[in-house]
C-alpha cells in the first residue's frame, strides 16, 4: 500500500513539474539568408518549438484547452559563423467565453534580435542566470504572454509573470546584445516590462481586464451590454494618453486590437459609438483610416 502510494505521489509531482502552459508555434523564416544548407534553420526551429512547448513556465496546472495559443516568428536577415540576426514577431490569443473565437492579446515586433546558436545546442532556461541571448529572448516573451493573458482574466493577474520577465531583463544587463537596457531604444524589452509593472500605466492593464472579462466575455449572452463594456474599457485609456501621449502600451494595445474593434462595431446590435470614436481618433490617430470604417 505504502509503495503504491509513493509511486502515485511521484507520478503526480512529475506531472506537475512537466505541465506546460503554452501552445506555441515557432517559425524560423530564412528566406532572406543566402545559405545553401538550410538544415541548421530547421534544427533551430524544431529546438525552439520543443523548448517553448515543453518548458514548465509556472507552478500552475493548465488543461490542454487552457493552454495559451501563441506564435514566435523569427525572420532571419543574417547568418554567419553561428551568429544570427533577425526580427521577432510575437503574437498571442485568448479564447472568448462560450464561443469559438480567439481574441488577439499581443502583436509585437522586436527588431533588435541578435543571438548565437550552434546546431543541436541544448536550450535550457535557468531563472537565476543568463544562459544565452536566445534563451532569454524566448523566455522573456513567454512570461509576457503569460502575464498579459492572466491580466485578461483577473485585474493585475499577471503580476507574478511580469516579475519573472523583469528578472530576465535584470540578468541580461550583463550582455552586450541590444534591447535589454534603457539606452537601447524607447520601445525595447526593458521599457516594455518597465511599463507593464509601473503604476503610471495602470489604465492599460485595467483596460485589458475590463475589455475581455466585462466586454468580450459577455458578447454571446448580451451583445449590447458587451459592447457598452468594450466602449467603456477603450475610453479608460484616455487618461493614460493625457498623461503620456506617446505611451508604449497604447500602441501595443491597438496593434493587437484594431482589426477586432472595427469588426465588432461594424457588426451586431448598434450602439452609440460617437464618444468612443472620438476617443479612438484622439488616442490612436495612426489608425484613423480604420476608425472611419466603423458604421455604428
Amino acid at each position: 500500500m505504502n509503495k503504491c502510494f509513493c509511486v502515485l505521489v511521484t507520478l503526480f509531482f512529475c506531472f506537475k513539474l512537466q505541465a506546460q502552459e503554452l501552445n506555441a508555434q515557432v517559425i524560423v523564416n530564412s528566406d532572406l539568408v543566402n545559405q545553401t544548407n538550410q538544415q541548421i534553420f530547421k534544427t533551430l526551429e524544431r529546438s525552439l518549438n520543443e523548448f517553448v512547448n515543453t518548458q514548465a513556465w509556472t507552478n500552475e496546472e493548465f488543461l490542454n484547452q487552457e493552454k495559451i495559443t501563441c506564435s514566435f516568428v523569427l525572420n532571419l536577415s543574417g547568418y554567419s559563423n553561428d551568429q544570427f540576426e533577425a526580427t521577432l514577431q510575437i503574437q498571442s490569443q485568448r479564447p472568448v467565453f462560450d464561443s469559438n473565437y480567439d481574441s488577439p492579446i499581443l502583436n509585437f515586433l522586436d527588431k533588435d534580435i541578435v543571438f548565437s546558436y550552434q546546431e543541436f545546442q541544448p536550450l535550457f532556461f535557468n531563472e537565476s542566470s543568463f544562459e544565452s541571448n536566445l534563451i532569454s529572448l524566448i523566455s522573456f516573451y513567454a512570461y509576457v504572454i503569460l502575464g498579459l493573458d492572466a491580466d485578461t482574466f483577473a485585474l493585475n493577474g499577471g503580476n507574478a509573470y511580469f516579475e519573472e520577465a523583469r528578472q530576465i531583463v535584470n540578468l541580461a544587463q550583463t550582455t552586450s546584445r541590444k534591447g535589454w537596457k534603457p539606452a537601447d531604444g524607447v520601445r525595447n524589452r526593458f521599457w516594455l516590462i518597465d511599463a507593464l509593472r509601473s503604476n503610471t500605466f495602470r489604465e492599460y492593464r485595467q483596460t485589458l481586464f475590463n475589455y475581455h472579462r466585462q466586454g468580450l466575455d459577455q458578447m454571446t449572452t448580451d451583445p449590447n451590454a458587451g459592447k457598452r463594456a468594450l466602449m467603456e474599457a477603450i475610453q479608460q485609456l484616455e487618461p493614460l494618453f493625457n498623461r503620456r501621449p506617446n505611451a508604449f502600451l497604447i500602441q501595443l494595445f491597438f496593434d493587437a486590437k484594431v482589426e477586432e474593434i472595427v469588426n465588432l462595431f461594424q457588426e451586431g446590435p448598434k450602439v452609440n459609438f460617437k464618444k468612443t470614436e472620438d476617443v479612438l481618433k484622439k488616442i490612436a490617430p495612426f489608425f484613423g483610416a480604420r476608425w472611419k470604417q466603423i458604421r455604428a
